[in-house]
């Protein structure tokens, strides 16, 4: 979708203390042949802090960097991909009543580490279908993966688990960025690569199953060695499919993008999944950033730029694609161009 007049009037990530690998094989929770595999360095680890609570903090820092006044705000968009608190109750009103406070819709975005990006997608539309409201939207994620029902550590060999919080004020007044297009590309096909055979009632986690996506892979393993072939399809030319798409609709190629924010993934995944179809290299991306704190749930795109944006790697005219996924299987992205230069106090910079 191409937008005009859609901008980034700030973000920021709330990232907990990290946890370095090395010391989650020393304590027996991941194998050494699977930390050197991965490529990670370390993760966000909140303790016992909430998904809620990481969102908020983040929020904030978004809101004081934005000049926006919490009246500017049609609505609040709210992503997550793990458990938030109590069933039935509602995290992104919890987000609204501590951030904006206002009678404005808050929404619950369940699109699983592609949350932010949709969200993205749905506030531009927002925004452009009623240009005498609000100027704002307010986006925020959060996740603190410390439960019984997740091991950060196995959970998958795709990825490690990290947690965080993340927001982002989307805005027809003039930011940092200009969002230039946005926009998603699934293949239903592979929906059930992510299901693995698992009942869909009752739900697993109402019985106490645990994520584990290593789980669901072992079972296509079997099946395909009995003879039942798997969902078909290629993950890596959905996300070419998005990315491309997403250029055309900016008017741009991959030439004219200077940096590549993806998601978390560790360095084998990370490379066949989105390094090799977009054709650059782990400098042209946020490998240096990304093996730092895995993988952020829907914070990840956020993240990403900020810590571009922040750090000094982009300045004023440079275009930045912004590309995540999900189960689905889902690949999205945004294509923004960077109009203003980093913050004067890098210290200022994160939540």
């Amino acid at each position: 979708m191409k937008t005009e007049g859609i901008h980034l009037a700030a973000v920021a990530t709330h990232l907990p203390p990290l946890h370095p690998t090395r010391r989650a094989v020393a304590e027996g929770r991941y194998d050494e042949q699977d930390r050197q595999d991965s490529g990670i360095e370390s993760v966000p680890d909140a303790g016992d802090t909430t998904g809620p609570d990481l969102a908020v903090r983040a929020a904030r820092t978004a809101l004081a960097r934005s000049g926006h006044h919490s009246s500017d705000f049609a609505a609040l968009l709210h992503s997550s991909v793990h458990f938030q608190g109590p069933d039935g109750w509602s995290a992104q009103h919890y987000v609204l009543r501590h951030t904006l406070d206002r009678p404005v819709t808050a929404v619950e975005v369940r699109q699983g580490c592609l949350g932010m990006l949709s969200a993205l997608e749905m506030a531009a539309c927002r925004l452009t279908a009623d240009p005498d409201g609000p100027p704002a939207v307010l986006l925020t994620a959060g996740d603190n993966f410390n439960t019984p029902l997740a091991d950060r550590w196995r959970a998958s060999k795709l990825f490690l688990l990290g947690d965080a919080g993340a927001a982002a004020v989307v805005s027809r007044h003039p930011g940092f960025a200009r969002l230039l297009a946005v926009g998603s590309v699934s293949t239903p096909s592979m929906e059930e690569l992510h299901r693995g055979g698992e009942p869909l009632f009752p739900p697993g986690p109402t019985l106490g199953r645990t994520l584990n996506l290593e789980e669901r892979r072992e079972y296509w393993r079997r099946e395909w060695a009995r003879g039942v072939p798997p969902p078909m399809g290629n993950f890596a030319d959905t996300v070419a499919a998005a990315a491309h798409r997403t250029l055309n609709e900016a008017g741009l190629t991959m030439a004219d993008i200077t940096r590549v924010c993806h998601i978390g993934f560790s360095e084998l995944p990370l490379q066949a999944s989105f390094l090799d179809p977009l054709d650059i290299d782990a400098e042209r991306g946020i490998w240096e950033f990304t093996r730092t704190t895995g993988h952020l749930g829907a914070a990840d795109p956020v993240a990403g730029l900020e810590h571009l944006w922040t750090s000094g790697q982009t300045r004023p005219g440079d275009h930045v694609m912004v590309i995540g996924a999900s189960p689905g299987m889902e690949a999205g992205c945004a294509v923004v161009e960077i109009t203003a230069p980093r913050p004067a106090h890098e210290e200022d910079a994160r939540a």
